[in-house]
């Protein structure tokens, strides 16, 4: 990948909504083909022939592995992969049930190891390619009511930085962002949100810029990790649940 103006393909996990779906809808405007994996696109489907939809659920090996090799072979100059995918898994740890704990790790962890299992070997084989993990600030330091969702984006984050070393040299590009609150219907499901001050989240289309720029770099540079932030933290009660 460099910066240089072509057309290329990517693939964006979790493409249906919020960061997904905005980074999908960046990589259109900018004239790229964007191959989107979700469950259910009934949230978005652009009117554009360059958005190819893939209906899977990431949380099933077996069906994640075909997905992706039939991708693969429909699209063998896919230049880089946006890992996005997740859920928020908000309480104490005795508040969820095994199957919810299995089902947490499932999308905010395992589901980024299949999608890394499965396009690691093809970049290598071709000596390039990008690869994206969508992290979190829960990435870095734990949480109240955290303990299920930093444990998955603690490893995710483990996961980045040991590919970042392994693939290095083989001309695969590793690289992670770790947002704060943005503004998506990720919150809409759990019993807090941003505050409603534009500073008190980052929008979706931020964070696509970021990564944009990431793959634009010319293909000697790495941004390893990107950190964002809204400029005022302030978590409101979600009224809605």
């Amino acid at each position: 990948m460099s910066g240089e103006s072509r057309k290329r393909t990517f693939m964006v996990t979790g493409s249906s909504s919020g960061i997904g779906r905005a980074v999908a809808e960046r990589l259109l405007d900018g004239g790229h083909r964007v191959v989107g994996l979700a469950r259910n696109h009934e949230k978005f489907s652009p009117n554009s022939s360059e958005y190819i939809k893939e209906t899977v659920d990431l949380t099933v090996p077996e069906q994640l592995a075909s997905t992706v090799e039939r991708i693969l072979k429909r699209f063998p100059e896919l230049d880089g992969v946006v890992s996005n995918a997740g859920v928020g898994t908000m309480g104490t740890l005795e508040q969820f049930s095994y199957s919810q704990i299995e089902r947490a790790i499932s999308v905010n962890l395992l589901s980024h190891l299949y999608i890394a299992r499965a396009v690691i070997p093809f970049f290598r084989r071709g000596g390039a390619g990008d690869l994206v993990f969508m992290g979190s600030e829960a990435s870095k330091r734990g949480a109240q009511k955290g303990s299920l969702y930093c444990a998955a984006k603690f490893g995710l984050r483990g996961l980045a930085q040991s590919l970042r070393e392994e693939c290095g040299r083989s001309g695969v590009r590793v690289m992670a962002v770790y947002p704060g609150m943005v503004r998506t219907p990720f919150f809409d499901e759990l019993a807090f949100k941003p505050g409603p001050a534009d500073e008190n989240a980052i929008r979706p289309g931020d964070v696509a810029s970021v990564v944009e720029m990431m793959f634009n770099l010319p293909v000697g540079t790495v941004v390893d990790e990107v950190d964002l932030s809204p400029l005022k933290k302030v978590i409101a009660s979600n009224n809605s649940r």
